[in-house]
């Protein structure tokens, strides 16, 4: 069962990290271990050459991270990226593009995850990202 909702990861969303709507991603589902979120397609996010903009996805992989790992321990609101590594792997075309993120390992005081990006025109990744999350300490 997932600790967190997908209605409550957008208003914390919202409420805590108002930059994330700057690059229109929405959350589409939270599962176990498991989430997908989407960057709707603005010109804005376009860099030279007509491609997504590595920063913008960027983005989107670490808030899809974020979310997959919320989704495990519930709304621990400074847990922050410690590590984010990405591969761009080809030139997405301006459109929307989606991420499949997924943990590798969850343990009490870090979590690593895996984020697969892509477009709506294909299954062919655009970009590979792997990323740690440090987990604050519980409070007694």
């Amino acid at each position: 069962m997932t600790r967190i909702s997908v209605d409550a990861f957008e208003a914390l969303i919202r409420d805590q990290l108002p930059l994330v709507e700057l690059f229109g991603i929405r959350t589409v589902s939270i599962g176990e271990g498991l989430a997908t979120l989407r960057m709707h397609y603005d010109p804005s996010l376009l860099r030279p050459g007509g491609t997504v903009a590595g920063p913008a996805l960027m983005a989107l992989a670490d808030v899809a991270m974020y979310a997959v790992v919320l989704g495990l321990i519930g709304p621990v609101e400074l847990a922050v990226t410690t590590n984010l590594s990405i591969n761009f792997l080809r030139k997405p075309p301006p459109q929307d593009v989606v991420a499949d993120a997924r943990i590798l390992k969850l343990g009490k005081r870090l979590a690593v995850a895996e984020v697969l990006l892509r477009t709506d025109a294909s299954d062919d990744l655009v970009a590979h990202v792997t990323g740690t999350y440090s987990i604050p300490p519980e409070r007694d």
